[in-house]
């Protein structure tokens, strides 16, 4: 299976980033679209958008950063809330002439949070699934199997379709990358085995398969490997791995060093060993990654 070009989805308008956070509690909005500008540049097809509390706090601001952002760019804008509330701020000031015509993107749609599909009454929209989550009995949980994330993934994406008029182009499955510093149940292989039974399910042709990337490297120590930094490395590796599978779509800051990896990189070889281990043993491979 050859790899699909890489989608990225700018990551950087969120107060995770000191200097974004800083951006939101000053109300600059001339700011925010520089950054929205720089991150577009740097090859975004999209941007993510998440100001935090202040959504569900100032309803006005929220309206008034979406204006201004579709003000200096034509890119979708993805907004990023568990709130039915924020997203519906956002969907309704949303403007899709200012994006030749493209849809805004939801992020995101879980099994158990079923009830934002509701939110499709206002307009069409690409939905960002959560495919690590699902409803068993009743009660929402962490997928932790392979199988579960592609269950999900066919469950959901037949609810979505069934209830507009979207195609699975419109949909965008995030497999959900984990930290691989604290990765002792297989999760990052889970996501990678994941991927793979999404891709191969021909009815499942077309949508994309996305995560947030910057979350593998997060816990890991900034050492420098041949004049790279690890957790460059360490991003690099995975998109190596799993673009081939059928990943397309990946939320980060653009300007990281997306490039794959050589076949022969030995850190390459490492990762690929590290996680097929599980418990004690995926604690200890994965130190070897930075261990002297």
């Amino acid at each position: 299976m050859s790899a699909k070009k890489l989608n990225i989805i700018g990551d950087r308008i969120n107060p995770g980033f000191r200097s974004s956070k800083a951006l939101f509690e000053n109300s600059d909005i001339e700011g925010i679209q520089k950054l929205a500008i720089r991150q577009v540049e740097a090859g975004a097809f999209a941007l993510d958008i998440n100001i935090g509390p202040r959504a569900l706090q100032d309803k006005e601001f929220m309206v008034e950063v979406v204006r201004a952002l579709q003000d200096v760019v034509s890119v979708p804008l993805a907004f990023d809330s568990p709130s039915f509330e924020v997203q519906e701020v956002c969907l309704k000031a949303y403007d899709d002439k200012k994006a030749n015509g493209q849809k805004p993107i939801v992020n995101s749609i879980a099994e158990p949070r079923a009830e934002m599909l509701e939110l499709l009454k206002i307009r069409p929209f690409k939905v960002i699934l959560m495919a690590s989550e699902r409803m068993e009995d009743g009660v929402g949980k962490p997928n932790q199997q392979a199988h579960e994330v592609y269950e999900v993934t066919r469950r959901m994406s037949k609810k979505i379709l069934r209830r507009a008029d979207l195609s699975n182009d419109d949909i965008i499955v995030d497999v959900s990358i984990s930290a691989l510093a604290t990765d002792t149940k297989g999760l990052t292989k889970m996501a990678l085995d994941g991927i793979k039974m999404i891709s191969e399910d021909p009815d499942l042709k077309g949508i994309h398969i996305m995560g947030g990337l910057t979350n593998i490297g997060q816990m890991l120590p900034p050492k420098i490997i041949d004049g790279e930094n690890l957790r460059s490395l360490i991003e690099r590796a995975f998109l190596t791995v799993a673009m081939p599978l059928g990943f397309d779509t990946v939320l980060i800051t653009p300007w990281h060093n997306l490039s794959p990896l050589p076949q022969d990189h030995e850190l390459l070889r490492s990762f690929k060993e590290v996680i097929e281990l599980k418990g004690g043993k995926a604690l200890r491979g994965i130190r070897s990654l930075y261990a002297d």
